[in-house]
């Protein structure tokens, strides 16, 4: 690596961004990250996201894993509850215990915060600003920004969600790598009227499901829907009142609490409504540009292990780059062979998980409940398989093979 620290724009601050420019900062770069809204949207922002084994290592590696284990959600219960049926309950814990011994579940909001937080003294964060152009001279990449005075960087990273700007300008239209799965998922969230603590309500009808969990303290309730569609939504994502519409069309016949939850739907300001969709790539590297999390693979919202594998493709890109002295041709091959087998398992994933939490039919809803009764009665190696999903995000990542930090300075001489 040269006496200059190359410098390396990344797009996105959500959490692979960070991530991944915290340890850039401590492999020897200089990162900068270019993120479209205004500010960090602070703590129990999203829904709630999982960290499996791997992507807890890098979390303990960078100096957070007690708070993010200090903020992980306490969901204790979940109620499954079934249009003129009785509600089944069983415990979270039960229902995840095949997944993985080493799991922590905590909102995304949360988590990007405590990483922004980490990087944020060594890192240069452009808020309110996106990339409008890319031109890579083979040199170096001129950046053109909406708002901000072009630059010029090393390296640009793709770090910016499943709409990626950067994945259109450098690799071509979303159309070409987007593979809908046959479901959407709405999140918004609403004031706790019911007064929920540690349990969360699952309302599950054929072809749709509802759920709320407590949020901010217990003072807001996250809302979850999640649907299954033939085809992709004719909407515009831009159009905060268009997506209230499509959510009050598709759920608008239905009881429980739905009524309600509609209501407040019209002074929630913080709908995500999205396609539940994979993005399928056989590269995530061109030039000088590489992408990173759902950018360049995700395995699909709402399907479980899109963030763990987020954090672990940025803690793999920035290693690989170090472990080439900043040789972006050898680091980003590297990065790409090391990740492509969790990649490729991820992409088997969605479509059982899917099956899981949106029934096709009352029948199936039934045999789900009977599954929920029976579960605490069933021999443990028997209750793990059923809650595995098939090996599930935690069995892919167990693909992944990490240097430890202190290997990849080493590696460096440092």
């Amino acid at each position: 690596m040269s006496s200059r620290r190359p410098r390396i724009l990344i797009s996105g601050a959500s959490v692979a961004g960070p991530v991944l420019a915290y340890w850039l900062h401590r492999f020897g770069f200089e990162p900068t990250v270019v993120e479209r809204t205004p500010e960090l949207r602070m703590g129990d922002g999203g829904h709630a996201v999982d960290l499996f084994g791997p992507a807890l290592e890098v979390m303990e590696w960078t100096g957070v894993l007690d708070e993010v284990r200090a903020a992980r959600t306490q969901t204790r219960l979940i109620t499954l509850i079934r249009p003129g049926r009785r509600p089944v309950d069983a415990l979270a814990e039960a229902l995840s215990e095949g997944v993985s011994e080493r799991h922590v579940e905590i909102m995304r909001g949360d988590l990007a915060g405590i990483v922004y937080a980490q990087s944020r003294e060594h890192v240069e964060y452009l808020f309110d600003d996106s990339i409008a152009s890319l031109h890579d001279t083979g040199a170096e990449i001129e950046v053109g920004f909406e708002r901000g005075s072009s630059r010029t960087y090393d390296l640009v990273v793709g770090a910016d969600g499943l709409h990626s700007v950067t994945r259109r300008l450098v690799f071509g239209p979303e159309k070409d790598y987007l593979r809908f799965l046959g479901g959407y998922l709405a999140v918004f969230s609403v004031p706790n009227y019911l007064s929920l603590t540690d349990r969360m309500l699952g309302f599950s009808a054929p072809e749709r499901t509802a759920a709320v969990y407590p949020a901010d303290g217990g003072s807001q309730l996250r809302v979850v829907l999640l649907w299954r569609t033939p085809a992709l939504h004719d909407y515009d994502r831009h159009d905060l009142n268009a997506q209230r519409q499509l959510v009050r069309h598709l759920y608008g016949d239905l009881g429980w609490e739905l009524p309600r939850l509609l209501a407040d739907l019209e002074t929630a300001d913080d709908l995500y409504l999205d396609s539940i969709s994979q993005i399928v790539m056989d590269r995530w590297t061109r030039g000088r540009v590489a992408l990173v999390g759902d950018a360049g693979y995700s395995p699909a919202p709402a399907v479980g292990g899109g963030t763990s594998l987020a954090v672990v493709g940025a803690y793999q890109l920035a290693s690989e780059l170090a472990a080439a002295g900043g040789d972006h041709v050898a680091g980003f091959s590297a990065y790409e062979q090391a990740l492509r087998p969790v990649v490729q398992r991820s992409r088997t994933i969605g479509p059982s998980v899917i099956d899981a939490i949106i029934p096709k039919s009352k029948a199936q809803i039934w045999l789900i409940a009977q599954a929920i009764r029976l579960l605490p009665q069933l021999p443990v190696m028997l209750r793990r398989k059923l809650t595995s999903f098939g090996g599930g995000p935690a069995a892919m990542l167990r693909e992944a093979r990490l240097r430890p930090p202190n290997d990849v300075l080493e590696m460096r001489g440092v």
